[in-house]
């Protein structure tokens, strides 16, 4: 028997304008999909996540019942791999079920290699347009959506090293190394959000940084 056709939408998370932002592929699953196959189609879209959504058999879809989070299984492959956490593709996502109407509820439960995740829809008490309607003429207000991913405890870092990171981040000034506990990343913060953008990272050095399986570089935000 055929299988059914898939159903995606490529999101561009944070951002509000087209071909910004971070770009992800959700699909969404109504039957069964052997590995290899999700694998081949995170490759073609060749995205740096594609995630796929399916429908939990507990999951109430009653609108009577809108208190109760809808339930769905996520998981999420960049081109190469599956991986076990990605919080732009979860984003784009929730925004994708909350705008669909395959959801009643305010608050969605993601079912995923790394626990239960949440995403909720938080309104912002502002409307979508002013004075004007949404296409079924009935006016709704715009909102965040909310996240809830699991804390990794950070530790310290072995500041002797400290020299081969900023090499590793082409020779960028670093306030600070910590690791992470569950997935031993480290995290290096930078002296401020220009100093992200304009990084220029050696990823054959960061290949070589000690015992480490990725690097995540931050900065406080600059004032908006």
């Amino acid at each position: 028997m055929a299988k059914k056709p898939v159903k995606f939408s490529v999101v561009d998370a944070f951002t509000e304008s087209a071909f910004k932002g971070n770009p992800a592929a959700v699909c969404l699953l109504e039957e069964d999909r052997d590995d290899q196959w999700l694998q081949a189609l995170a490759a073609e879209f060749n995205l740096s996540e594609t995630c796929y959504l399916t429908r939990l058999s507990d999951s109430v879809s009653d609108p009577a019942l809108s208190s109760t989070p809808a339930r769905f299984r996520l998981r999420w492959f960049t081109p190469v791999t599956e991986v076990d956490l990605c919080g732009h593709a979860t984003l784009a996502a929730a925004s994708t079920l909350f705008k669909s109407g395959l959801v009643n509820s305010d608050i969605i439960e993601f079912s995923t290699l790394s626990g239960i995740l949440t995403a909720k829809k938080v309104p912002d008490g502002v409307e979508v347009a002013s004075g004007s309607t949404i296409p079924n003429g009935e006016a709704q207000d715009s909102y965040f959506i909310e996240l809830n991913f699991p804390a990794d405890p950070l530790n310290g870092f072995n500041s002797t090293d400290a020299s081969l990171i900023s090499n590793a981040l082409g020779g960028a000034s670093v306030i600070d190394i910590r690791r992470t506990t569950v997935t031993d990343d480290l995290l290096v913060l930078l002296p401020s959000g220009k100093a992200v953008l304009d990084l220029l990272p050696q990823y054959d050095e960061i290949k070589k940084c000690p015992g480490t399986s990725g690097v995540i570089v931050t900065a406080v935000a600059p004032p908006e």
